[in-house]
């Protein structure tokens, strides 16, 4: 079931405290108390994974004023897991659980999140929601287990700090419905971004594969917000926000093979905007073939390897990377009769590039500049302060037939710097770009400003 957000609520913090009467500079709980959810958002999307597993069910949930979101994959009974970890700033909850090995099948859920260790309070929200449901309890042997990890989808892509929270998480996991996978930006990785290591900054989102040999199902789950750029398999960069003097049909080695150089804001002489630097990759890959932890974690660590031709660089320091494998242990034989753990693992890491790819979405773009017909006098109807929340304002303000932006509050407002008056240059009715590398637009409706409008925008009210 899916829950649409109204438009006015896309926006802000200020719009949603404003709207209940709240003061503006609450609380942050406050402010997320007021938020509205949407759930399950892209599963009627053509691209959505669609497949045959009654076993697992998938939920995910949005804050579309962050935006920022969750992804809970649930299992119709207790199930056997391991865990591989290699990035150098994992944020997990109950991962080394897995890694003890026991015989005994103990996990419920695995959870993804937005929100950075924020984030990390809904995968023991999904534990809680297991007991308030009565599904679990307090026994010795009927104790839920969720695990989970986090991504980290704060600093320049967005103006806010909303992270999502136990509220969000448990209306996730109730809402979960079996067969069915969002792809691109939903759940998890509504915010994800790859490529910042080289400034690409191009918007990425949550991706899934699956295949099944006979009986032997397998399927891949992954929110990718790498530090590196996703690599499709003729070695090409899939989406990045190239400078203007970069290679045409960029491929991902001749940006390392440029390092250091190609690490800096002023690669071939252009200079870019300080690079998103802290990332994360979290996966999960499920089969039905019994498989008994040690042979789990070696398809943790195959699967987790292999990831690294589609993510270049992978497993950096400044990213996180986790994956999790589990059985459902419904079928004891298959594929085929050789080694099980390299037959899947074979398998697995193929869909996992193939899930990789899926998770990239259309990138956005800024119409081009106009030359202006209005008249100058409009150009009042839109001086004033727009707040985003309490981290970024934006004050515009008119001179010579000309409109200019200047952030005020503790952040830029993207292309907008702290206290830098910008041009803001016609491209339409109501609406100014800011032409560089990166795409920077603005609408003015009423009251508000719509920062990039669309997929990720960006809501300011006047302040």
């Amino acid at each position: 079931m899916t829950f649409r957000t109204p438009a006015l609520a896309l926006g802000l913090l200020a719009a949603a405290t404003a709207a209940s009467g709240i003061a503006q500079d609450q609380s942050t709980q406050g402010v997320q108390d007021q938020l509205v959810m949407t759930l399950n958002d892209g599963v009627d999307d053509p691209d959505a994974l669609t497949f045959d597993w009654p076993m697992l069910s998938i939920g995910t949930g949005q804050y579309e004023a962050g935006p920022t979101g969750v992804t809970v994959i649930r299992f119709g009974r207790k199930v056997h897991g391991a865990v591989d970890v290699r990035g150098g700033g994992p944020g997990t909850v109950n991962a080394p659980y897995l890694d003890l090995g026991y015989v005994q099948p103990e996990l419920d859920a695995v959870v993804l999140a937005g929100g950075s260790w924020y984030g990390l309070e809904a995968v023991t929200a999904v534990n809680t929601a297991m007991k308030d449901d009565g599904y679990r309890g307090g026994h010795w042997n009927n104790v839920g287990l969720a695990v989970g990890s986090i991504i980290y989808d704060f600093g320049g892509r967005r103006l806010n700090e909303i992270y999502p929270d136990k509220r969000l998480a448990q209306a996730a996991y109730r809402a979960a419905q079996p067969g069915i996978f969002p792809v691109g930006p939903y759940g998890a990785g509504r915010s994800a971004m790859t490529g910042g290591l080289f400034g690409c900054n191009a918007r990425s989102g949550q991706g899934a594969a699956f295949r099944q040999i006979g009986d032997v199902k397998i399927v891949v789950f992954t929110v990718v917000n790498a530090l590196g750029v996703v690599t499709d398999r003729d070695g090409k960069v899939v989406a990045c926000h190239a400078g203007s003097g970069w290679p045409e049909d960029l491929a991902a080695h001749e940006l390392l093979n440029a390092s250091p150089a190609s690490l800096g804001l002023d690669w071939n002489g252009e200079r870019a905007a300080e690079p998103e630097r802290k990332n994360t990759t979290i996966s999960l890959v499920v089969t039905n073939r019994s498989m008994s932890s040690a042979e789990l974690k070696r398809l943790a660590v195959q699967v987790h390897t292999s990831m690294a031709r589609g993510i270049q660089p992978f497993a950096t320091e400044l990213d996180g990377d986790v994956l999790y494998a589990v059985s459902t242990g419904e079928v004891e034989a298959g594929p085929g009769d050789g080694l099980v753990t390299a037959e899947i693992g074979a398998v697995a890491s193929e869909l996992m590039w193939d899930a990789i790819l899926s998770s990239v979405p259309e990138q956005p773009s800024a119409p081009p500049p106009v030359q202006s017909g209005g008249d100058a006098s409009d150009l009042q109807d839109f001086v004033r302060t727009y707040r985003f929340s309490p981290l970024a304002s934006l004050e515009v303000t008119a001179e010579g037939g000309r409109l200019f932006g200047r952030a005020t509050g503790e952040r830029d407002v993207f292309a907008i710097r702290k206290g830098e008056p910008v041009e803001l240059q016609p491209s339409g009715p109501n609406q100014f770009v800011i032409p560089g590398r990166y795409p920077f637009s603005v609408r003015f409706e009423g009251d508000e400003i719509v920062v990039n409008p669309g997929r990720w925008q960006q809501v300011g009210t006047r302040h």
